[in-house]
């Protein structure tokens, strides 16, 4: 398999992630999900994401839409297709799966996943994170990890702006 080919193959429609969560489940491995836009991958992304990882066996991100985003940041966004968005998170090494999902929240996904670790970054409380309640109910644990200050999509496109 080549390396392209291998970065692809993380990339996951919803029945192909649910399968491979299945086996992943049947294997005992503990899988953390995340979810996000992800616009201009950035280190504060990276160092996120590689806590994230850190805290199960596999990592799973819901990656929202390019009419998602829209819809959440404004018309302006994306500014990086749905294609580069998945294929630049699925280079990265402890990145197990991207699963696109076109609502605005990964509700569904996660009702579909089940996955034993739910983590969102540091602006949002465990209790108000989408899907904590069904993680909590299958004895799974909910987080809000730290942001890494002076890294963000918003700064970079500012400083492109000029502003």
């Amino acid at each position: 398999m080549t390396i392209i080919s291998a970065i692809k193959n993380k990339i996951k429609t919803w029945d192909e992630a649910a399968e491979t969560r299945a086996e992943w489940r049947k294997h005992g491995e503990k899988t953390v999900f995340t979810n996000g836009c992800f616009d201009i991958l950035h280190y504060g992304h990276v160092h996120y994401l590689a806590d994230a990882a850190g805290l199960g066996d596999r990592l799973i991100i819901g990656l929202n839409s390019a009419g998602s985003v829209s819809r959440l940041k404004g018309p302006h966004r994306p500014i990086n297709d749905e294609f580069t968005r998945q294929t630049l998170l699925a280079a990265l090494g402890f990145v197990d799966m991207v699963v696109v999902f076109e609502e605005d929240t990964p509700l569904k996904l996660i009702e579909l996943l089940a996955p034993d670790i739910l983590v969102k970054g540091g602006d949002w409380t465990p209790d108000k994170i989408v899907g904590s309640d069904i993680v909590l109910a299958g004895g799974g644990r909910v987080l809000s990890l730290p942001f890494v200050e002076g890294y963000s999509t918003t700064n970079i496109e500012q400083k492109i702006k000029g502003s």
